[in-house]
Order: structure tokens, then C-alpha cells, then sequence
């Protein structure tokens, strides 16, 4: 018997969980140990990733949460179970095209088709580099590597395991989580990762849009244009000194619904989400 025995649609979140969560690689890198999240609503634990799939469990989807270590994603599949939603917890490392394919069979034996496609998958690499080292001559070429796997490469393979089927169907929505870096080439700041591989994935959602918008399939790229409360992030100062600068992740989840539900007539294609204190990203 299926995971998914009533047969609902199907949305995955590549990236169910965040790196700014209680226990995160940005959040232990920040604050030198895991922090306590139980005054966090639990809409907000698991930033993005962790807000999406909430949301679309609540509005009546079987949820597949996608994460390298399944341990790490069971709190969120215990929080929307608790809110009456279903779900199940696939291993998936984007690095690894095997674990890609194998991850998809599983999916679909298990869940179905998916319905819906969010990619959230996000990395560090390069936020650990002292201010000396902000050139590209310092920059690894394993570093780089990984976030060509994360920004690029992954979101293909994981393109050439969905689009087939929505494209058979007549429908289905694939959304790329962004950031600003991905807007055009930016210098990497100390402390910031090594986002402009992000342009690729811009990109790749643009070509994704003028191959399948025909046949049905809704592409979006949703550039986050600022930090994303959770709980590491919250607990930095210059998020608890300007809490206007800081995107409820609540919030964002409601937007990517949004986009899967407007009607084939007016599509969007980029959605940027700016908080209102700060200036749009160009």
C-alpha cells in the first residue's frame, strides 16, 4: 500500500529544512551551538523549506520532505502531523545523481507523481571565509563545486525527474527559492556564501518557463530579497536591532500557494518579496 493511500496531490520541498533551524549548520556556525526554539512558532522553525510544506499539508496535499539526513527533517514531519496533515521523509543528497534518481523512485512509489515542485535546497559554502579571503583566487574548487551541485546541476536533475510527468499531465507547478544574488553577478562579502551560482538557477527557471509554460506547467523563480526569521537567524543582533528587515516565512509559504493557484491566464513567473524596511534588490 501507498504512503499516500487517500491519493492526495502531491507536493516535495527539495530543502524541507534550513540551515537556520534550532540545530542548523548556519546556526551552530553563528552562535557556537544549537539554540532553544520552543518560544518559535512552529510555522517559523524550519524557515522556508519547513513553512511550505506546512502550508501545502494544510490546504490538503501529501507532503514529501526531501533532506540528506532523515533525523533531521522528523520534528517537521511530527509538526505536521500534529496539525492533521500527511507526510513522508525521502533522503535525498543533491550532490549525488543516484541518490537523486533513487530518491524519485521512491517518491513516486510511494507518494505519486508530484503535483507540485519546490526547489528550496540552499548551502554555506563560503560564509566561514575571513574577510582576507573574500577574492575568487582563494575560493576552493570543492567549495565551488558544491554550489554548482546546489544552484545549478541539482535543480536540472531533479527537473528531468518531474517535468515529464506534469508535461504528460497538463499541469503541475515547479518554484526555484532565490535570493538577490541571483538578480545579476555580485561580489561575495565576508560572511555571505558563495551565492552567484545563484544567476544559474535564475536562469535555468527561465528557460523552464518558455519550454513548458505550453504545456501546462507553471515555472517560477521567488527571489527572497532579505533574511528569513527562524530561529538562528532571529537571534542574531542586526535581526533583533531591525525586525522590519525580516521576512516571516509564514508569510512566504502563503505566497508560494498563491502562485500555484492563479489561473493559467496570468501567471507569474518571478515573484520578489521584499520586507517593507528595505529597498528591493535589483
Amino acid at each position: 500500500m501507498r504512503t499516500n493511500s487517500k491519493g492526495k496531490q502531491v507536493c516535495v520541498v527539495i530543502g524541507a529544512t534550513s540551515k537556520w533551524q534550532s540545530d542548523g549548520r548556519n546556526t551552530v556556525l553563528a552562535h557556537g551551538h544549537p539554540i532553544d526554539d520552543s518560544d518559535v512558532p512552529v510555522g517559523i522553525r524550519w524557515g522556508v523549506g519547513g513553512a511550505v510544506a506546512q502550508k501545502f499539508a494544510q490546504e490538503g496535499f501529501f507532503t514529501v520532505l526531501t533532506t540528506r539526513n532523515e533525523a533531521n527533517a522528523a520534528p517537521l514531519a511530527a509538526a505536521i502531523r500534529e496539525q492533521g496533515g500527511e507526510c513522508m521523509i525521502v533522503e535525498l543528497d543533491l550532490v549525488s545523481q543516484d541518490s537523486i534518481a533513487s530518491a524519485f523512485v521512491t517518491i513516486r512509489r510511494e507518494a505519486g507523481d508530484p503535483d507540485v515542485l519546490v526547489y528550496n535546497a540552499g548551502y554555506l559554502e563560503g560564509r566561514d571565509l575571513p574577510p582576507d579571503m573574500e577574492l575568487l583566487e582563494y575560493i576552493q574548487v570543492e567549495m565551488f563545486d558544491v554550489t554548482q551541485h546546489i544552484a545549478c546541476r541539482g535543480p536540472f536533475l531533479v527537473a528531468k525527474e518531474v517535468l515529464p510527468a506534469m508535461r504528460k499531465k497538463g499541469q503541475g507547478s515547479f518554484f526555484f527559492s532565490n535570493n538577490s544574488s541571483s538578480l545579476r553577478g555580485k561580489k561575495r562579502m565576508t560572511g555571505q556564501s558563495l551565492y552567484y551560482p545563484r544567476v544559474m538557477m535564475r536562469t535555468l527557471a527561465q528557460v523552464l518557463t518558455e519550454e513548458y509554460s505550453e504545456h501546462g506547467v507553471h515555472v517560477a523563480n521567488i527571489v527572497i530579497d532579505g533574511s528569513i526569521d527562524s530561529p538562528g537567524s532571529r537571534a542574531l543582533p542586526r535581526n533583533q536591532n531591525r525586525p522590519d528587515l525580516v521576512l516571516n516565512p509564514i508569510k512566504i509559504a502563503e505566497a508560494y500557494y498563491y502562485l500555484h493557484t492563479q489561473d493559467k491566464s496570468c501567471w507569474t513567473h518571478e515573484l520578489q518579496l521584499t520586507p517593507y524596511g528595505s529597498k528591493p534588490s535589483y
